[in-house]
């Protein structure tokens, strides 16, 4: 009996359904269609946020990156040429000295002060204040101390 009542309520739903309008049926179906459509939409521009949001932030830290890498490689740049106008300078000062030196009165005049070297028929005569006299008194004491 159950399966007759459902039957017939199965029955009386297909009647009703036959009753309604076409037009509604395809209006329902449309709304149906486009509620579909709305839905692909909305995910397709939602993905597409995603994907403009992650190429943003990949841009941004692409930018970030080059910037400080420029601003390093200025700041080694600067320091080379620096390095590189004092060597010049060095190199430069160095040429005048071998210049200098390459001359017989100047090579004269080093062996002079700084080695102590007197010419021909010179007599050298070296004083010597860094270091104060010594009295008897004091080298009587040292040699009693040695002595101990």
């Amino acid at each position: 009996m159950e399966n007759e009542q459902e039957h017939n309520e199965q029955m009386q739903d297909s009647q009703e359904s036959e009753k309604l309008p076409i037009n509604k049926k395809i209006a329902d179906k449309a709304k149906d269609k486009s509620k579909k459509h709305k839905r692909k939409i909305v995910f397709y521009y939602s993905f597409l946020t995603f994907v403009l949001l992650f190429c943003i932030v990949q841009v941004g830290s692409s930018v970030i990156l080059n910037t400080s890498k420029t601003v390093a490689y200025h700041n080694k740049i600067k320091t080379m040429n620096k390095v590189r106008d004092e060597a010049e300078q060095r190199n430069k000062d160095l040429k005048n000295d071998i210049k200098l030196f390459s001359k017989a009165s100047s090579l004269e005049e080093i062996a002079r002060n700084n080695l102590k070297m007197a010419g021909n028929k010179e007599v050298l005569v070296i004083i010597n204040n860094n270091q104060p006299a010594q009295t008897t008194k004091d080298k009587k004491k040292k040699k009693n101390k040695n002595k101990d």
